[in-house]
């Protein structure tokens, strides 16, 4: 197989897959990249054109990860941010979210991550969601595998802890019936990448 290439700026979101790649024998590199996001709140539409962009750039079998993020009683506009989780400054000040939802009771939330790999081809699609809740404050330790300031105030289902709060083992083992992006790209790539053009995937 060809090695995959990871494009994102985002470094704690390569280390957070690295170790998934590799137990399942597969070399990924990493390319530290930001690329442009179409102004659209529809997150696999956004993360095709990141990949259509990353393989301009290398000209070789790469995949991106994208993270919605969905508050379904945010005062006004359920559902927000979406796919504007960072453009909207919502992941980048937590504390100012607090805020907002202070008078929220139910704080329901998911995260929706859609994986897309393209090898010059075929784009091929992979979604898994995470749901949970806001906590009612920032709790946590600095952590170099989280994705998004979310993990401070992120509690799945069935869990007391916000990410953040988890060791790697308690986050990897939650019971909160969670689906994987890179998961399933991992146990597709493995098992039909050869014959991709057969499958019905692709989009």
């Amino acid at each position: 197989m060809e090695n995959l290439t990871y494009i994102t700026g985002n470094y704690g979101k390569y280390v957070s897959v690295k170790e998934k790649f590799e137990n399942a024998g597969i070399t990924i590199d990493y390319f530290k990249c930001d690329l442009d996001e179409p102004d659209v709140n529809d997150i696999e539409f956004i993360s095709k054109e990141k990949a259509r962009q990353a393989y301009e750039k290398l000209g070789s079998p790469v995949f991106v990860a994208d993270s919605g993020f969905y508050i379904e009683h945010y005062p006004n506009n359920p559902g927000y941010p979406g796919a504007f989780v960072k453009r909207s400054g919502v992941s980048s000040n937590v504390s100012e979210l607090l805020e907002t939802m202070k008078d929220v009771t139910d704080r329901s939330c998911y995260f929706l991550d859609c994986l897309t790999f393209f090898d010059g081809n075929e784009y091929y699609q992979f979604f898994g969601i995470s749901k949970g809740s806001l906590s009612n404050e920032l709790r946590g330790h600095e952590n170099k595998r989280a994705k998004s300031n979310l993990w401070y105030v992120f509690v799945p289902d069935n869990c007391i802890k916000t990410l953040a709060e988890m060791t790697d083992e308690e986050r990897n083992n939650r019971p909160d019936n969670r689906t994987s992006a890179t998961d399933e790209f991992i146990k597709w790539y493995k098992l039909n990448y050869k014959n991709a053009k057969k499958l019905t995937k692709k989009c």
